[in-house]
């Protein structure tokens, strides 16, 4: 069994994602429970420092609302504008506005990930 220590290269972070995956199906409150919760935590510390994950891309995240919700591009009206404005901005043709970006509560997309600059497509 792995005793939980600092994971600080690679190779402790292989080893602990071994043990984890040993130790999967502990009982809870068992000590075998308690290491994976342990492990588990230093490795997310671990893998924040050493593997960011970037957030997507403003009309990425805007498309996999739409898509997870089950909506449609017309359902962006009442949020963005015309249906004109809607197409051309999930296209990539025209940016978001800053009045639109402020809608993240509207669209339960986190406003760090609307602010983001991103690229648009040539016309």
């Amino acid at each position: 069994m792995l005793s939980p220590h600092p994971i600080r290269t690679e190779a402790d972070y292989r080893a602990a994602l071994d043990e984890i995956e040993r130790l999967f199906d502990a009982e809870p409150n068992t000590p075998e429970c308690d290491l994976l919760e342990v492990l588990t935590t230093l490795v997310e510390a671990y893998e924040q420092q050493h593997y960011p994950i970037e957030p997507p891309e403003p009309i990425d995240a805007i498309l996999y609302y739409l898509e997870t919700r089950g909506l449609s591009k017309n359902d962006l009206e009442p949020i963005i504008g015309s249906f004109g404005e809607v197409t051309d901005i999930l296209n990539r043709k025209i940016a978001l506005t800053l009045e639109i970006r402020r809608s993240h509560s509207d669209l339960g997309i986190p406003s760090d990930v609307l602010i983001q600059p991103y690229p648009l497509m040539d016309n």
